[in-house]
């Protein structure tokens, strides 16, 4: 990691911080990724803009703010089991690397999640696991998570995803009416007491899920 890597991403945490993400961990998360390691290297010198860009696929790396704030609405303590569905270029699994002690991320296009895969191994980061399927499935197989991230936009929050909270775990993901809607909406699900609380928190823009919970090609 470089020391021009190093001053982007503190100066990037400071902007956050002023954008209103008040979690430190999140931050800090967020000032240790490299996110240059995870886009093409055409692109490297927008690494710390707060866009999103493409990574091929037609799929995107997301905005820092909208990444710091997904991690923010799922309340890491650094303990507990976190499900993301749409690893994409890897770099949202790796700051949740940072605030879970395990990641179990999915992904449908084999060419991202291999991507994905080497990108983390060669930041050493250990403890995230990969799997090529349809996301909105989930993965039952680590079930019950701490929290469910969904890094596409969904028409509705898939019920599969929601089974698979625990008790007191939360679920964030963009809802929209269409494919190409611009009025998604981050939703955050609650599992208390064996009900759903939902709630919404403001307007986002995310590439739509494909499959059988999100949209046909």
């Amino acid at each position: 990691m470089t020391p021009t890597g190093r001053i982007q991403r503190e100066r990037m945490a400071r902007e956050l911080a002023a954008q209103g993400i008040r979690d430190a961990a999140v931050l800090r998360a967020m000032q240790e990724v490299p996110r240059e390691r995870f886009v093409e290297e055409a692109l490297r010198g927008k690494a710390y803009s707060d866009a999103a860009l493409p990574i091929g696929e037609k799929q995107t790396i997301s905005q820092p703010w909208i990444v710091a704030r997904t991690c923010e609405l799922v309340e890491p303590d650094g303990t507990g089991r976190v499900l993301e569905v749409g690893t994409g270029s890897g770099y949202h699994a790796a700051v949740l690397a940072r605030l879970f002690e395990l990641v179990y991320t999915v992904e449908r296009i084999p060419a991202l999640s291999q991507r994905a895969r080497q990108s983390l191994r060669s930041l050493r980061i250990e403890n995230v696991h990969f799997k090529i399927f349809d996301g909105g499935y989930g993965w039952s197989e680590f079930a019950p998570y701490r929290a469910i991230v969904v890094t596409a936009a969904v028409p509705e929050v898939p019920t599969p995803l929601v089974e698979q909270l625990e008790e007191g775990g939360r679920l964030v993901a963009p809802v929209g009416p269409s494919a190409d809607s611009a009025e998604q909406v981050l939703t955050r699900v609650v599992r208390s007491g064996g009900k759903n609380v939902v709630e919404e928190h403001g307007p986002c823009r995310f590439v739509p899920l494909r499959g059988k919970y999100g949209w046909d090609e």
